[in-house]
């Protein structure tokens, strides 16, 4: 059937919060802690816990970082993957209208996490290729997304999509103080954008 992005719904929740429970998570930073809470926040309220997946107005409560400490919520948005009935993942996307800036907390626009059981068939390369025009229709001529040096699955994901290494650095000391490096996806054209230092 093919990979799909399925806009978070209550008829597709019970595949996700089976992912969840065993051990999957959308969160590479948080991931077992972001596991757990989603799954509360499913017990508690699914209706509530599904809306909270779609808040381009930035309206969600701030976002707990790995030190502990809270930072303000940009607009932004889940999409689950799905390759039929099979739930296989989540990519999200987020912005600060009016800029592709992005805050020192927020290292790239685009995240995404497959579940371990269906890793390695193309899912998360089909994802990022189907949720970049949303980019473009937020008014963003490119996208950036970090990820580790030695994560050469994810750089794969990336550079077939049309990625061009931006930089290298340092993560801030709220998101673990790492290497990273970053890359840079034009959305208009789908071309790849270089460079601007």
């Amino acid at each position: 059937m093919g990979t799909r992005l399925v806009v978070p719904d209550l008829a597709h929740l019970p595949a996700y919060a089976e992912a969840l429970k065993r051990g999957w998570s959308p969160d590479n930073v948080r991931s077992a802690e972001t596991a757990r809470e989603h799954l509360a926040e499913i017990e508690r309220d699914p209706e509530a816990f599904v809306r909270s997946l779609d808040d381009r107005e930035a309206r969600g409560e701030p976002i707990p970082m790995p030190d502990g400490t809270t930072v303000a919520r940009l607009p932004g948005y889940f999409r689950w993957i799905f390759d039929g009935d099979d739930f296989c993942g989540a990519i999200n996307f987020r912005w600060k209208p009016g800029t592709e800036g992005l805050p020192p907390y927020c290292p790239g626009h685009i995240g995404y996490a497959v579940v371990p059981w269906l890793r390695g068939r193309g899912h998360a390369t089909a994802a990022l290729r189907l949720l970049l025009p949303d980019a473009a229709r937020e008014g963003l001529r490119y996208v950036e997304i970090t990820t580790d040096p030695d994560n050469v699955a994810s750089r794969r994901v990336i550079e077939a999509n049309g990625g061009v290494l931006h930089d290298e650095f340092m993560k801030p000391a709220s998101l673990g103080g790492t290497p990273s490096v970053r890359y840079r996806i034009g959305t208009l054209t789908q071309a790849p954008v270089g460079r601007s230092d």
